[in-house]
């Protein structure tokens, strides 16, 4: 027997059509027979199949919406739409991936911040071994990251993780974010070897306001008025619990206008390379057809180009440590003795090395990785605050009786105030008001 495949439209439209309805099913099976025109009107739409019965299933007119809750209205396409679509499955999918997702944000956001505080007291305690070479460790990691990004990059290309398309994206944006890390770690230099105390980690909150300032810009970002508040308590609790009871405000006018404006500076170009790197992310979504490029292959590359910026700046940047350019050989070569521990008098100098300079740069690496990966899966302000969190926790840990540093610091009197503001404007920041769509749209994975 021939099978036809037509469908039955239900509703006002199609006058003196008697529809039964079930109570139960919405389809219903009934022994096949002719279908034939009725008035010269369209035939009844019967649904055919190759099988012994038909199935006929009742549709409602173009357009029209059947139904409350889960239903779908039906497009304006040819053809008529179903009488409901429900999309509770696809729903509850939705909600599943978003809470993930959240879980997802959290635990990074954890590491990152527990990383953050490591990188913090163990830069400190690197300092111990290293404080005549402080220009070394900076170029030791500068270098010795370019190394450990390109091998971790080799064995992954190699175990299928890392493809050719990847390694084939645009390399001017890394070329960028490499200028732009060298110049913000040049004018950081420079600013940060006039100022001092608690003034750099008060400056250093300006970091946030440009990366809310530039994804408005390059990203069409925008933000509720309760992330925007919660921004501006997370920089002010910062600022209290390191500020309160130090000379930061004395130290920042004694270096003068001049200094802190160029260090402001140097967390705009800072600011600015994170949020290239989330414009290369959601670059690469769209270039990898909603893949995901891998960690690795932007470290390695931006890595790579900070390091050759690096050494066009070397003549600038060892003169703003104090060290001539023509001493620079043998200052690295003392350097490289200290940090290995050698040299006979020299080692007398250099308690702690080669391990605290190693563990300061392996944590380094690792946050600076944890670093990428929460801007990967979430935005540059959120990675901006969980960096920004672990700056009173570590000013808390350096009131610990710590190896090498000696008598412990004591706590800031402004130290919990500072810090309850902090976490307040953390959670309003996370806070989403009800019926609300979020603001901060996250890359593709």
């Amino acid at each position: 027997m021939t099978s036809f495949v037509r469908r039955l439209t239900v509703g006002s439209t199609i006058p003196h059509v008697p529809v039964h309805h079930q109570k139960f099913k919405p389809t219903i099976e009934i022994p096949a027979f002719p279908l034939l025109p009725h008035n010269n009107q369209r035939p009844l739409g019967i649904a055919l199949r190759s099988r012994k019965y038909w199935r006929v299933e009742a549709v409602g007119p173009v357009g029209r919406s059947e139904g409350g809750d889960g239903t779908k209205k039906a497009g304006g396409g040819p053809g008529p739409g179903p009488c409901s679509y429900s999309l509770g499955d696809r729903t509850t999918e939705v909600e599943r991936r978003e809470r993930n997702r959240t879980v997802e944000v959290v635990v990074a956001a954890g590491v990152t911040v527990v990383l953050g505080v490591g990188n913090r007291v163990l830069y400190k305690l690197a300092l111990v071994p290293l404080k005549h070479y402080p220009f070394f460790l900076a170029q030791l990691a500068t270098f010795g990251y370019v190394l450990v990004y390109f091998s971790v990059l080799y064995l992954r290309y190699h175990a299928g993780i890392v493809t050719d398309e990847m390694l084939s994206m645009p390399k001017a944006p890394f070329l960028a974010v490499g200028l732009l890390e060298a110049l913000g770690a040049a004018t950081g230099m420079a600013a940060g070897a006039i100022l001092s105390g608690a003034s750099i980690p008060i400056l250093s909150q300006t970091f946030l306001v440009w990366q809310i300032l530039l994804s408005i810009i390059f990203l069409g970002r925008r933000y509720r008025i309760n992330q925007l508040l919660g921004c501006f308590l997370v920089a002010v609790g910062v600022i209290i619990s390191v500020a309160s009871g130090s000379s930061s405000g004395h130290s920042l006018k004694e270096a003068g206008m001049f200094w802190s404006l160029l260090m402001i500076v140097s967390f705009l170009f800072q600011a600015a390379d994170t949020v290239l790197k989330e414009v290369i992310f959601l670059d690469a979504a769209q270039r990898l057809k909603g893949g995901s490029i891998d960690l690795f292959v932007v470290n390695s590359y931006g890595s790579a180009f900070q390091a050759l910026f690096i050494c066009l700046l070397l003549p600038f940047l060892s003169k703003l440590w104090g060290i001539p350019f023509s001493q620079l050989p043998n200052y690295l070569k003392d350097g490289a003795a200290c940090f290995l521990n050698i040299g006979g008098t020299l080692s007398s100098r250099c308690d702690g090395a080669p391990l605290l300079p190693l563990l300061f740069v392996i944590v380094n690496m690792g946050f600076n990785i944890s670093l990428l990966h929460l801007l990967k899966i979430s935005s540059a302000v959120v990675s901006s605050l969980a960096s920004t969190f672990s700056v009173p926790i570590s000013v808390y840990v350096f009131t610990l009786p710590l190896p090498y540093l000696g008598v412990a610091s004591s706590l800031p009197t402004g130290f919990v105030a500072g810090a309850i503001i902090l976490v307040t404007g953390l959670l309003i920041y996370a806070w989403t008001p009800s019926g609300s769509t979020a603001a901060l749209p996250s890359p593709s994975n």
